[in-house]
């Protein structure tokens, strides 16, 4: 089993910063990816970004150049740099970790945090 819990959410000018955290516990591979999802109000949950194993990063255009993703495998952590936001950032932010087949890469199953609200006002 996989527990994630994020963390570094609040209520932020635009233009300001914040910095989220997630943090997960259980089994744990630095091998398989982990990323960032972002469900704005009404909307469905996309993809902020994902963290592969190789340290490669994959962001959505809408936040390419503001926000930056890294990883501490030694402390099973993974944290969201968020700089100058806009009040489209607001909504719910969620961790996800995917297990994956160590043999094939196939993703295997899914795990989610519970997610932390940020709130840009404008």
């Amino acid at each position: 089993q996989v527990q994630l819990v994020e963390s570094g959410g609040g209520l932020v000018q635009a233009g300001g910063s914040l910095r989220l955290s997630c943090a997960a516990s259980g089994n744990i591979f630095s091998r398989d990816p982990m990323g960032w999802f972002h469900k704005a109000p009404g909307k469905q949950r996309e993809l902020v970004g994902t963290l592969t194993n190789g340290g490669s990063t994959d962001y959505a255009d809408s936040v390419k150049g503001r926000f930056t993703i890294s990883r501490d495998n030694a402390k099973n952590t993974m944290d969201l740099q968020m700089n100058s936001l806009k009040p489209e950032d607001t909504g719910v932010y969620y961790c996800n970790y995917n297990r994956t087949n160590p043999f094939t890469r196939d993703v295997e199953f899914d795990y989610w945090g519970q997610g932390t609200q940020v709130t840009v006002s404008s």
